[in-house]
């Protein structure tokens, strides 16, 4: 029987989901999501239990687009429940792979999909000031329906109106005990996708849809980890390592650095805000809340990174 090793959160990005923006169709999510899958049954062969959150932006863009053009004939989607069905069939993708990877290596393991809900503060300042642009461009009189049903739009710098969401900062995992037992009991799980699907309470105390909104998937990520109290957090990108001065002739890529380096160089701006930097940022919070290590890498050097032999490591100071 393999030694367990610890519970490891892995955050699988875009890249896992979709190879890229030439070949989205489902034949190719597939053919991605089982490439990943291989990587991650690897670790789990290696001894460690195992929650894989995933991002869905992608996807909830294909629906909302369908949404729309189907609009004249159906209901509209809310975005609440286009997070659910982005939960539910990106969980399936994820986990029969990982199911099928199982079996061709002999392990007696399987993987489950939790659908997760995150609170939110209904009083974030975020929903003050969305900024987040989702969905397609639209005319002035398209623009108006959406703004009767709720949504927040803007004229986006003469090219058309755009949906913006807001960003909230998750505060809990509402399912995390549900998380927790199934990983005790062995499964392989797949939880907060798209960053989970974002939710307030009201003055009874009772849940409700939060106004239109999208988590960062790792920061919903950094906090699962720190929750189910997991010893490794692994953040799952289209590079390798982590690098400073990335893309100029000086670029410098990095193997170890402890949660103060991080710091500097984010400070200093060598991450970019919609990129490198909320992934350094849900790393750093991982560790300060109690996380012994942090990879940031891509999904075929995962195993490698595990022993240390690529991948960014962050560690305490």
């Amino acid at each position: 029987m393999t030694e367990r090793k610890g519970t490891a959160v892995i955050a699988i990005g875009g890249n896992s989901l979709i190879p890229d923006k030439k070949h989205p169709q489902v034949e190719y999510q597939w053919q991605a999501v089982r490439e990943t899958s291989k990587h991650i049954a690897e670790l789990v062969q290696a001894g460690w239990d195992t929650v894989i959150t995933h991002g869905n932006g992608p996807q909830v863009g294909f629906i909302l687009r369908r949404s729309e053009l189907a609009m004249h004939e159906v209901h509209p989607v809310t975005l609440d429940l286009i997070g659910a069905d982005t939960q539910g069939s990106i969980g399936y993708m994820i986990q029969q792979s990982m199911d099928n990877e199982f079996h061709r290596r002999g392990l007696f393991r399987r993987a489950i999909t939790i659908v997760t809900q995150v609170l939110v503060d209904k009083d974030d300042p975020a929903f003050q000031n969305p900024t987040k642009p989702i969905g397609s461009f639209m005319t002035q009189e398209e623009a108006k329906k959406f703004e009767e049903m709720g949504w927040k739009v803007i004229e986006d710098a003469g090219r058309g109106y755009r949906r913006v969401i807001a960003s909230p900062k998750p505060l809990e995992i509402v399912e995390v005990n549900a998380i927790k037992s199934a990983v005790n009991e062995g499964w392989i799980v797949i939880a907060v996708g798209g960053g989970g699907i974002p939710v307030i309470r009201d003055e009874n105390g009772e849940l409700l849809p939060a106004p239109p909104s999208v988590i960062d998937k790792d920061r919903a990520s950094a906090l699962l980890a720190r929750d189910i109290h997991a010893d490794l957090l692994v953040i799952s990108t289209a590079v390798p390592k982590v690098a400073i001065n990335f893309n100029k002739p000086n670029q410098t890529w990095l193997d170890t650095i402890t949660v103060s380096e991080a710091r500097q160089y984010m400070e200093e701006g060598h991450f970019a805000p919609g990129s490198m930097k909320p992934k350094i940022e849900a790393c750093i919070d991982f560790i300060e809340n109690g996380g012994k290590q942090a990879i940031i890498t891509d999904p075929a050097n995962l195993a490698l990174a595990l022993a240390g032999k690529s991948g960014t490591h962050i560690l305490p100071d």
